[in-house]
């Protein structure tokens, strides 16, 4: 029995690397100047030309290498480590931002200022009409 390592199935990986960014082909083939059906050629393809590839990767937005050695297991890894990480410290973008205010007294405090500018511009309206 052979343990050979079967070779990555490279059209494989740019399919599901396109799927996971929600693209369609079409808007592959777009971003690459190319049609749709090349671009079912290119993921039906086992190998692709270095030059395809790299303008397969530019197209994804992702590296030469990502896509040849992206794995679903990974994505999954990547996926469960960013949540497991990020659940009690909130995500990357509030990591330990907490608001210090009450988002109601703002609310107010806009409402205030923007009667007290109506306030002013009656005031400043009756003024020139006794100036008439």
């Amino acid at each position: 029995m052979s343990t050979a390592i079967k070779p990555k199935h490279i059209g494989r990986n740019i399919s599901r690397i396109r799927e996971l960014r929600d693209m369609k082909q079409e808007a592959l083939a777009q971003a690459m100047g190319t049609n749709q059906q090349a671009v079912s050629v290119l993921e039906n393809s086992e190998t692709i030309d270095t030059d395809k590839l790299i303008a397969v990767a530019k197209a994804l937005g992702v590296t030469v290498e990502a896509i040849e050695n992206f794995s679903e297991e990974s994505v999954f890894n990547f996926f469960n480590n960013f949540y497991d990480n990020s659940s009690s410290q909130g995500n990357s973008f509030n990591q330990g931002m907490n608001a210090t205010f009450n988002p109601l007294d703002k609310v107010v405090e806009l409402y205030e200022r923007l009667v007290q500018a109506e306030k002013d511009k009656v005031e400043y309206l009756e003024k020139l009409m006794k100036g008439k």
